[in-house]
């Protein structure tokens, strides 16, 4: 029996899938949900994050709620720890918030304000990469703590919507995706 090998990138990109008019008319969703739900989805994502990971991260920063998902077995599988970015009045103790703004919205993320060392070299991670709004805000907090944030890593980016160019004028050029569409 003959079989082929099939790449990381195509098994994420092939269990995406499209919702059009979510959450709000005029919107293009997609859904990452089927390659979370499916074993081989989720090892492939994970192993591609992995095999893409900058070097000599100290943490992995991860945007609530699917940039946990993925985050995650990330920095479990490049063995660093992980700290959740989330939405206000979800982490206990001191935090740091920031406003910004989203394709659709507006949106806060908070941290606590000891969730890594100063000088850390930080990773973030979240599953899409639509405007940059997200990224920009977990760098902005990121930075706030005192951490060096050394790239961003996602499992789609949607290339049309200037998210890549937008993180390059805030200085933040290190991108990597599992699936750019």
């Amino acid at each position: 029996m003959n079989t082929v090998a099939t790449s990381p990138v195509t098994v994420v990109d092939g269990l995406i899938r499209t919702i059009a008019d979510f959450p709000v008319p005029g919107i293009q969703f997609y859904d990452i949900a089927p390659v979370l739900g499916s074993a081989e989805g989720l090892r492939a994502a994970v192993d591609a994050l992995v095999a893409e990971c900058p070097a000599e991260i100290d943490v992995v920063v991860g945007v609530e709620a699917r940039g946990f998902i993925v985050g995650a077995p990330l920095a479990l599988g490049i063995g660093r720890g992980f700290v959740p970015v989330r939405k206000p009045g979800k982490l206990p103790g001191a935090v740091l918030s920031h406003s910004y703004s989203l394709e659709y919205g507006q949106a806060t993320l908070t941290v606590q304000q000891d969730a890594f060392p100063a000088g850390s070299r930080v990773l973030l991670v979240d599953d899409v990469l639509a405007t940059g709004g997200t990224i920009a805000a977990a760098a902005a907090l990121t930075e706030q703590l005192g951490g060096v944030v050394v790239g961003a890593s996602v499992l789609l980016e949607l290339s049309g919507l200037g998210g890549r160019e937008n993180l390059a004028r805030a200085g933040l050029s290190d991108i990597r995706s599992v699936v750019t569409r």
